[in-house]
């Protein structure tokens, strides 16, 4: 098998809103990740939480108490870095304030000192699904542009405070899940017009560029990249018409890349925004802006690929595109297609289109695990899953892709974003939760746990 860089990066992804729990402790203000009860992926939200109902994202795995336990664990398994998000409503509750809540700064130091303790790199979401609420309520999300603004205030204050912690960055989560999942990845409204979902998109990269420029500002050795959902998409059939509209389909993704990593919009933009009737308010310096910090590298999710066919419905969840069944791949327990080669497909064509570092930052398998009565999981699935995309990942090193790391989703059970469970699980770590909030929290290592563990102590060889 092809071998990995030396200095490759290892490790694993979770976010604060599916993690961390004390949603309304030391000071943090609610996020639209809080009024959610089932997937944020729906769009569908309380407009005030309701104290009889159940919310996952309330105490999800209470990794805010727990943090030093599972990042002991972490490193246990030789993790080099950990990706998670900083939940902006800790730092600024509404989103708006002028002056930061010093308890949420002080729980991320904690946090990214642990990990350092240990030798691991935190790599940082800073906006992981988990927009201030108030931004919503009161603003309407990112079509308002008055939240370039804000965010970039909050992103100041934590490069200032964790500049010598953090040196790998990343903006926003999945932000080409917009068309489909406005309310989580834009924080306005699920029915959102396309006129509104692209008005905020370039509200994001207008600040996506600024962020770009005040972290090599004040950071001058990080790194900061975007992030986009990117499974691999193919044709339903060799019809001309499958062919093109697959193009088409895939530009509606790398539209978000190819602004941000190439700092311009693509000339195929302007039939989008003309066919639909698009016009976009912008400042005069915008463009420029976006033209003049593009990120440094491109961070992905990739879980499965899809198959499209001409004139199909398209529906998207937190996994990317749902499409037309493949008759060449077999299904998880939830309907995903299990592609491992669609991984080495995407490192190439991102590789070829932006000539910039990768850096796959979500793959996993969600599965539900039973514990057998010996107290062992043996999570076999998961474990052919990982091996079988590490081995196409390995040789899409060797294919030239420039690959930064790996950081599997997620390496400890959390709440699903997509469907609210705790059943849904992702680990190599156990959770002893359930879908309704019972349970321990203990934790439990699975099989999964020692197999990554030789995965990253032979940089990928033994697999």
């Amino acid at each position: 098998m092809a071998q990995f860089p030396q200095h490759f990066l290892w490790g694993g992804a979770i976010a604060a809103n599916q993690a961390e729990g004390a949603w309304n402790l030391d000071g943090k203000g609610p996020s639209i990740a809080d009024v959610v009860r089932g997937g944020i992926a729906s769009g569908q939200h309380d407009a005030v939480i309701d104290p009889h109902l159940y919310y996952a994202s309330h105490e999800a795995v209470d990794f805010y108490h727990r943090y030093k336990e599972d990042v002991a664990l972490f490193a246990e398994m030789g993790f080099q870095c950990f990706r998670t998000s900083i939940a902006w409503s800790r730092i600024f509750p509404r989103g708006d304030e002028q002056t930061p809540n010093e308890a949420g700064l002080a729980f991320y130091d904690n946090l990214f000192d642990e990990l350092l303790k240990y030798g691991i790199e935190p790599v940082i979401t800073l906006s992981h699904y988990e927009t201030p609420l108030a931004l919503y309520q009161e603003y309407g999300g990112w079509k308002n542009r008055a939240l370039i603004a804000h965010f970039t205030r909050y992103c100041e204050t934590v490069f200032r405070r964790y500049r010598g912690k953090v040196k790998y960055w990343m903006t926003f989560n999945e932000l080409n899940n917009m068309n489909r999942m406005p309310f989580a990845t834009g924080a306005v409204d699920a029915d959102a017009s396309l006129q509104i979902i692209y008005q905020a998109n370039h509200h994001q990269f207008v600040a996506n560029a600024l962020a770009n420029k005040l972290c090599h500002e004040i950071i001058p050795e990080a790194k900061i990249g975007c992030m986009l959902s990117l499974s691999t998409v193919y044709p339903a059939t060799c019809h001309p018409d499958d062919i093109f509209e697959t193009q088409q389909l895939r530009r509606r993704s790398l539209f978000y890349s190819d602004v941000m990593m190439n700092g311009e919009y693509p000339a195929y933009s302007r039939r989008l925004f003309r066919d639909n009737g698009i016009t976009l308010a912008m400042e005069p310096e915008d463009l420029a802006l976006i033209a003049r910090y593009p990120s440094d590298y491109l961070g992905f999710s990739y879980y499965r690929s899809v198959v499209h066919k001409a004139g199909a419905q398209l529906q998207i969840d937190t996994g990317g595109a749902k499409g037309e069944d493949n008759p060449y791949l077999k299904k998880t327990a939830w309907g995903w297609p299990v592609d491992p080669k669609g991984l080495r497909t995407v490192c190439n064509e991102l590789a070829d289109r932006y000539r910039k570092p990768l850096f796959i930052v979500e793959n996993g398998y969600g599965g539900v695990d039973e514990i057998a009565p010996d107290g062992t999981i043996n999570d076999e699935e998961r474990i052919a899953y990982g091996r079988q995309h590490i081995i196409e990942m390995a040789e899409a090193v060797a294919d030239g892709c420039d690959i930064m790391g790996y950081t599997w989703w997620g390496p400890i059970d959390i709440v699903s974003a997509g469907t609210g469970e705790m059943k849904k699980r992702y680990g190599f770590i156990y959770v002893d939760k359930d879908n309704d909030g019972n349970g321990s929290l203990a934790r439990r290592k699975k099989r999964s746990f020692d197999w990554y563990k030789q995965v990253i102590a032979s940089n990928g060889e033994v697999v």
